[in-house]
């Protein structure tokens, strides 16, 4: 354990800056902290607590973010949950989103506190806002926090993606579902082992975009040229018109076991992947700014 701990730390001083501007360093500090929270399922104290950490982390980069409170209705009754939103205004009014998924799935025979499935995306999420929060932006960059993506019993249309689907359905109602014009999902993306395939759901140019850029910054060999369908929260926005792209590993053998722990992910992966995210978000406002 104090070797995996030292190797680490290492690559994290190794790492932690490059060109992009990601600092893998602070990437890991949030990741700790998620995990030290430990579960945070839908309606739990510990969720409340992560929400609480991402509105005062958002905040210390002078981003105010809103609390979208909503009631879902699930197979174990009414629960209480909140997606997190914030907005960084670009030059032009139409939006692009960047999403991820806080909550983690409720086991009750272990304790799971989903340093890759749910920690990993959302600590590389706060990163990213800290590094776009200092760019000048042609589009609206939109910073999505889903609550309750995980399935309470069993995974279905109506089991899972409450977040998603709940803000899907609110932007629709409100009229501003048609100035989103794309999002780029994130969902376990700290894979010491790390190996993206193409999700074939996925909007195709959007994931042209994304992995051409890995090809062009040497990321290669973590972006797969084969495909594999995943349901996740870009499938609301798909339904809703949204070209949408699910960046997520799921060849992850601690996937929903208590061994989904820190010790498990890596911050060179978390690196790496927000190097990509970075490159092509430019790339896509380049596409968008065309039409």
């Amino acid at each position: 354990m104090v070797f995996v701990f030292l190797v680490a730390v290492l690559l994290l001083r190794s790492s932690a800056q490059t060109g992009s501007g990601i600092d893998s360093a602070k990437a890991w500090d949030h990741l700790r902290t998620l995990v030290n929270i430990g579960p945070r399922v839908s309606g739990t104290p510990g969720n409340a607590q992560a929400r609480q950490y991402i509105l005062e982390t958002l905040g210390t980069m002078g981003i105010t973010a809103s609390e979208q409170a909503f009631g879902a209705e699930t197979p174990r009754g009414r629960v209480k949950m909140a997606n997190l939103i914030a907005t960084l205004p670009g030059s032009r009014p139409e939006r692009i989103a960047l999403g991820t998924h806080f909550d983690t799935k409720q086991f009750r025979e272990f304790r799971f506190v989903g340093a890759n499935d749910g920690g990993s995306s959302t600590a590389l999420v706060l990163e990213l806002a800290r590094v776009l929060q200092a760019r000048r932006r042609l589009f609206t960059i939109d910073l999505l926090f889903f609550d309750g993506e995980e399935a309470l019993v069993e995974w279905g249309p109506s089991d899972g993606t409450y977040g998603s689907r709940h803000y899907v359905g609110a932007a629709r109602t409100a009229g501003i579902l048609s100035s989103l014009k794309a999002l780029v999902l994130l969902d376990m993306v700290g894979d010491r082992q790390l190996a993206f395939r193409r999700e074939s759901n996925s909007t195709p140019w959007l994931t042209d975009l994304v992995w051409a850029a890995a090809r062009r910054l040497g990321h290669q060999q973590h972006f797969l040229a084969d495909s594999t369908p995943i349901e996740d929260d870009h499938l609301p926005f798909l339904r809703a018109g949204v070209p949408s792209v699910d960046i997520i590993d799921l060849d992850y053998a601690p996937w929903h076991t208590a061994n989904d722990t820190i010790e498990q992910v890596s911050a060179r992966s978390l690196q790496v992947t927000g190097e990509v995210v970075l490159a092509a978000l430019q790339d896509i406002e380049a596409r968008l700014a065309k039409n």
